[in-house]
């Protein structure tokens, strides 16, 4: 069965594989490159939860600025963040230099799945990519788009997440010994490209003759999801406490926890929102507090409306922060919500 299905689609591959950043051509060997297994674990990494379209510009420049393993190691913490800004899921930075430097320290990266799993950040799907693609290991890959393509390759119809573990076992049942790495691209870009949540484009599927879901008229359907549960709606309030300094204008920036939503991140002060609860309302000091508005913002468990108000600062704000001149404020690296907020303050500036 491998053959049957690895061939035609290693074939339909190397005619019409995604070129990336981050991908070697179909069929070549691997790069003799010390940096290549750096650059596949770090768009790995990336590509957690995050379409191609979003990482391509923030990997051209994470390795323009640390081309290697050892340059990111040595980076500070809140350099990696402020460059990470804007690409979500926080923690994945926080993960990516503990990591680094793990690796750094240890002379180079791993290259069996199990100790690349010991590394932080680093799942049973990332693992797995990072062998079979890095270091050419047999190993099995299994994101979103290639559970799609198996469950409908194979008929699956038992529902998410319980098919999961035999969506496993068909995949690495047409794995091959060989060309692991150019095979879990050519079931991902499939998946991407072809085998498309919805309106698959069977007539150009390598696969469509073996395909147990066209066959029986359901690929659409499948894989079977649970039913949505509607998200919560939180509310919160974001503060911009201005003043006028020696560099002109500045706002006061706070850096958030380095546990939980957007942490060790910087941005604008606020009143104690989370996924969970709604925030307080109170502002972090006394003053006349001008309303601006709001922002709005939806994270993985919860909808967020942000207002946002302003003051002038009487005095030093209490607690850790900084001011932060507003001519360099893109340098900040505030994540997507605190520069919604931003841009909110300063369109409504006299």
């Amino acid at each position: 069965m491998t053959a049957s299905i690895s061939d035609p689609l290693l074939d339909w591959y190397d005619r019409n594989a995604r070129a990336l950043p981050w991908r070697n051509p179909p069929g070549a060997p691997l790069p003799a490159d010390p940096a290549w297994p750096y650059r596949v674990w770090l768009s790995e990494v990336m590509l957690q939860q995050t379409t191609v379209a979003a990482v391509k510009p923030y990997f051209e420049a994470f390795t323009a600025r640390w081309p290697d393993v050892e340059a990111l190691a040595a980076a500070g913490e809140d350099e990696v963040m402020a460059a990470w800004a804007g690409l979500g899921y926080y923690s994945r930075a926080r993960n990516l230099v503990k990591a680094a430097r793990e690796v750094a320290a240890r002379g180079g990266f791993p290259d069996s799945e199990e100790d690349l799993r010991k590394l932080p950040g680093l799942g049973a799907y990332t693992a797995a990519a990072i062998a079979a693609i890095a270091f050419g290991r047999c190993a099995v890959v299994v994101d979103a788009n290639v559970e799609r393509v198996v469950a409908r390759l194979f008929g699956i119809r038992e529902p998410l997440p319980g098919a999961r573990k035999q969506i496993r076992e068909r995949a690495g049942a047409i794995t091959p010994d060989t060309r692991a790495g150019d095979f879990a691209q050519a079931m991902m870009d499939l998946g991407s490209q072809v085998c498309t949540t919805k309106a698959p484009r069977c007539l150009l599927c390598p696969l469509s003759a073996q395909c147990d879901g066209r066959e029986k008229g359901i690929a659409e359907s499948l894989p079977v999801k649970p039913a949505k549960t509607a998200k919560p709606e939180r509310r919160g309030t974001a503060f911009w406490i201005e003043r006028t300094g020696e560099a002109g204008r500045e706002v006061w920036l706070v850096t958030r926890p380095g546990r939980g939503m957007l942490g060790g991140m910087r941005a604008l002060p606020d009143d104690g929102w989370s996924a969970q609860a709604d925030g307080s309302g109170q502002p972090p000091l006394a003053g006349e507090w001008e309303d601006l508005g709001a922002v709005r913002h939806t994270f993985t468990h919860a909808h967020l409306t942000l207002a946002v108000r302003r003051a002038q600062a009487q005095g030093e704000p209490t607690g850790d922060g900084e001011w932060w001149p507003l001519a360099r404020l893109d340098e900040a690296g505030l994540p997507t919500l605190f520069a919604k907020a931003a841009r909110l303050a300063l369109a409504r500036a006299g």
